[in-house]
Order: C-alpha cells, then sequence, then structure tokens
C-alpha cells in the first residue's frame, strides 16, 4: 500500500466520510495525487457564494489540494480544482467556534478566488482544523527569495593553487 493509500483512509475515517463516498471519489483523488504524497486532510466542504450547487469534498496533501463535487440531481461527480499548493496565492482560513466551522479562501493559478466553509462537529476540531491549514499553508511552504550569487564590481574570490583542476580533454 503507498503512502497516499495508507493516510488517505484514516483522514477520511477521522471525518466521517461514508465508505461509499470514499469509494467513489477515490479514482479521481488517485489521478490527482501522487502515490507518495500523504494526506493531511479530507472533509466535507461547500462554498458560501453557490450553496445549491453540490456537495464537494475537499482533499488536503503536503503538495496539492483537490476538490470534487458531485451534483445534487444527478449525483455526478466531477473535479471541481486540482492545484498545487505553491500555486495557490493569498491563502486564508477564518476559524469560527461559534458556527463550528471555517473558511478557507485562496486564488488559483487562474486568478479566481475560491472559498470552502468546512463544518465541524464540536469547537475544538475548528482548532485542530487551524493548526493543520497552519501546517500546510505557513509552515510548509516558503517563499522563494531572492538570491544574490554576485554583484558587479565585485573581485572574484581568490581561488587556491592545486584546489582547481581543470579535466583533461581526450
Amino acid at each position: 500500500m503507498d503512502v497516499f493509500s495508507r493516510t488517505f483512509l484514516p483522514a477520511a475515517t477521522e471525518a466521517g466520510l461514508a465508505v461509499q463516498t470514499v469509494s467513489r471519489h477515490m479514482p479521481v483523488f488517485r489521478r490527482c495525487v501522487g502515490s507518495g504524497d500523504a494526506t493531511i486532510l479530507v472533509t466535507r466542504c461547500s462554498r458560501p457564494d453557490r450553496p445549491v450547487t453540490g456537495d464537494y469534498l475537499l482533499l488536503l496533501t503536503h503538495r496539492r489540494l483537490v476538490v470534487t463535487q458531485q451534483t445534487r440531481l444527478l449525483h455526478r461527480l466531477r473535479l471541481h480544482l486540482n492545484t498545487e499548493l505553491r500555486e495557490l496565492s493569498n491563502v486564508t482560513w477564518s476559524p469560527d467556534p461559534r458556527l463550528h466551522s471555517v473558511e478557507l479562501a485562496a486564488t488559483a493559478i487562474d486568478g479566481i478566488r475560491e472559498r470552502f466553509l468546512i463544518r465541524t462537529n464540536h469547537p475544538k476540531q475548528v482548532w485542530q482544523l487551524d493548526a493543520l491549514l497552519n501546517h500546510a499553508f505557513r509552515t510548509r511552504l516558503r517563499v522563494p527569495r531572492e538570491r544574490v550569487l554576485a554583484t558587479i564590481g565585485d573581485t572574484p574570490a581568490p581561488v587556491r593553487p592545486g584546489v582547481f583542476r581543470p579535466a583533461v580533454a581526450r
């Protein structure tokens, strides 16, 4: 069993997802996520700006965010969002323990702002979810910094004799 399967199934069980739901969404997630990527979170969610469009299932791994949608009328699955975490910008989340929910928002690479509302059963789960999102988006993603290798006018470091040995051409 690969890393994704070993971590996805316990996360789905912890979220209280039915076996039928997990098995229905698994082929879509399998196509999007690599076998070596560990699952951080699997949960149901909704879209606060479009509450009647269907049910969503959110999968967060160390590298990707994948959201699938199941339509209400025909129960068809479709991939809503599949992106690497580093391609997301302006990622924010708002924990609300009074409403037992966390609103996650991010701007995808195509410039579309995505918003998802994740409901929990207990206020403690709100803070657990907040810690998971903090781990995924703040501690794991490093902002690329500009590195200066050399500047104009700098003298190169002196080369010690005997250190540099050119290869002999044959």
